[in-house]
């Protein structure tokens, strides 16, 4: 039976953390609740941030690393950012006066699926789960949830910061399309290697 380490634990909760993080951005133009919602967007943000921090930490210090591990971390990630550049460039619920332009959430959204769908292509071919984050897949990541805390803090940003959330944003989907092109390539010479390592051990006729 399989033992849900500690690292897993907060890594699950992260996910969970997801739901009040997305309530708090539903009401963001509310009239009455919207600065109150913001604010406990960030905050909620901010915790979830460190436990991404506190559950690698935990995984290499208890040697507790494992495959869920592997699987669950990106996932949330990916979650957080998919619900953050949905929510955050959409007319209902952005941030007064940074609203996230659809193109940075498409190349964000486009990113991800490619991961995916390549995840799928390469189980399904050779039914093997491969999982292996890139450092420029990291740094992407990074800039993107660099670039949702800007975007929600951006009111209370001085004058001289105001273009951080753009400059983030754009520097976000230059990482997200170099990623993507990254991931692409690699999970292509996965199949590539795989495919001959198949054609020499098949027996010959």
């Amino acid at each position: 039976m399989y033992k849900l380490t500690w690292p897993n634990r907060i890594t699950i909760l992260r996910i969970l953390l997801t739901a009040p993080f997305v309530v708090a951005l539903l009401h963001l133009q509310d009239a009455q609740w919207g600065e109150v919602a913001r604010r406990l967007a960030v905050a909620v943000f901010l915790i979830m941030a460190i436990s991404d921090g506190l559950d690698g930490y935990l995984a290499r210090r208890l040697k507790q690393e494992s495959a869920a591990g592997r699987f669950l971390d990106p996932l949330a990630d990916k979650l957080l950012i998919l619900l953050s550049v949905l929510l955050l460039g959409h007319e209902g619920t952005h941030v007064v006066g940074a609203m996230l332009p659809a193109t940075v959430a498409v190349i964000a959204i486009g990113k991800d699926l490619v991961v995916i769908l390549g995840f799928c292509i390469i189980y399904f071919t050779t039914s093997r789960l491969y999982i292996e984050p890139c450092r420029l897949g990291k740094w992407c990541t990074t800039f993107q949830l660099l670039m949702v805390i800007a975007i929600l803090i951006s009111p209370e940003l001085p004058a001289w910061l105001s273009r951080l959330p753009k400059v983030l944003w754009w520097s976000a989907s230059a990482l997200a399309c170099a990623a993507a092109v990254h991931y692409f390539q690699r999970g292509r010479r996965f199949l590539a290697q795989y495919e001959q390592a198949n054609s020499i051990q098949a027996p010959r006729k």
